[in-house]
């Protein structure tokens, strides 16, 4: 009877935290059902991977089934390209640059817009660096276009003529181009991520401030000693976070913002890009599938030997 009795409170204590979080499901299930629909359902499509997928039978489901087997062979074609090393190369190297100074300065402008003593400023300065979080790579590519355009653009045309500069064909010159890239990705990135680290500097407790002040420590102190240190959990994570997304690289940032300039390829190819013209030429959605699982593997992969080092150093500050 004891254990009868105990099973029923069980069954209505959770009967009652299940109605008093009712409200907090029906919030979090718009975003369950969208991660279901676009991140595990999707899922099943990574058998594509190991097929030749080809066409000619009633349905696509069809063609997906009957496909034969073709074990590794899809993932032997971003090796198999002469450009293999240039195209890993770009697309490690604008990440590491985006990692790094992309953490930086969102720490500074954090930092920055939390020392502010008008919060009114402070807000106004926030939005500001936040739009353009929101513009397309279609919108950026234009604006950039309107700055660097050889016959209209407004560098060519009102600013390098006041320095007896010629005018230069900004899409024709690939040695500018990385400078460009890693601008633009700033300017786009940096104050919504900047907001994530002054949302964690507000839940730093103001008496170490004011103890650190008694004791005659300057505002300069305070953020190296306080500040910083504190901070630096978030930074990890968000770092992790990066790192697991270093074989991946914005589509539109290198595809739309050089306006698909052929003589740019040099310096704007990277896996995704590569992996889409080849599937534009070729339409073989199987090598596309197969990449992206490999970049999904290499990501993952990275992360846990990232945290590992970390939980080596400090395991306080480990993701999990």
């Amino acid at each position: 009877m004891d254990s009868k009795s105990d099973k029923r409170i069980r069954t209505r204590r959770k009967v009652r935290d299940f109605k008093k979080n009712l409200p907090l499901l029906g919030m979090a299930l718009p975003g369950m059902v969208f991660l279901f629909l676009f991140s595990y359902l999707p899922m099943g499509g990574i058998v594509l991977a190991f097929k030749n997928l080809t066409f000619g039978r009633k349905t696509f489901f069809e063609n997906f089934m009957k496909s034969d087997w073709v074990g590794l062979k899809n993932f032997q074609y971003l090796f198999s390209s002469p450009d293999c090393l240039l195209i890993i190369r770009n697309t490690l190297l604008y990440n590491l640059a985006f990692i790094i100074l992309g953490t930086c300065l969102s720490i500074f402008i954090a930092i920055a817009l939390n020392e502010l003593l008008s919060k009114r400023l402070s807000k106004f300065y926030q939005n500001v660096i936040l739009l353009p979080y929101f513009l397309s790579w279609v919108v950026f590519s234009y604006l950039f276009y309107a700055f660097l355009s050889i016959d209209h653009g407004i560098l060519n045309r009102s600013i390098l003529p006041l320095f007896g500069t010629q005018p230069i064909a900004w899409y024709s010159e690939p040695k500018y181009w990385p400078g460009f890239i890693v601008f633009a990705n700033l300017l786009k990135y940096t104050g919504y991520n900047s907001v994530v680290y002054l949302a964690a500097l507000t839940g730093i407790d103001q008496e170490l401030y004011e103890v650190a002040a008694l004791d005659g420590a300057g505002k300069w102190d305070q953020i190296r000693h306080i500040t910083i240190p504190l901070l630096m959990n978030v930074v990890i994570i968000m770092t992790i976070f990066s790192i697991g997304r270093i074989f991946s690289s914005d589509f539109g940032l290198f595809y739309q913002l050089p306006m698909q300039s052929g003589q740019l390829i040099g310096v704007t190819n990277t896996i995704d890009t590569y992996v889409y013209r080849g599937l534009i030429n070729n339409g073989d959605f199987a090598i596309s599938t197969a990449t992206g699982m490999m970049q999904s593997v290499v990501g993952f992969g990275l992360v846990l030997i990232t945290n590992a080092v970390v939980r080596k150093i400090d395991k306080e500050k480990a993701m999990f």
